[in-house]
């Protein structure tokens, strides 16, 4: 099942969703259904003989923009 990530337009709350062939996500805090589609960032692990005990996921830094927290830490907020 697809998780969608989305930012609402009305209330700027952030949040995921399940959604099911063509249902519409609404914003879990104030319902609006004016929604901003995000960019998910997703990781891929595999198990092979060629990988190095170096190269896990997670490893070291996001491969998409370098962020030191590891992979998909770019799509994460902020703790400042």
């Amino acid at each position: 099942m697809p998780i969608f990530e989305y930012v609402c337009e009305a209330c700027d709350h952030e949040f995921e969703a399940l959604v099911y062939g063509s249902q519409k996500a609404a914003c879990p805090k104030c319902h609006g259904k004016k929604l901003v589609p995000q960019l998910s960032v997703f990781a891929v692990a595999s198990k092979s003989a060629s990988s190095g005990a170096s190269e896990g996921a997670g490893s070291g830094p996001c491969g998409s923009c370098g962020d030191a927290r590891g992979p998909g830490a770019c799509s994460m907020p902020d703790l400042d």
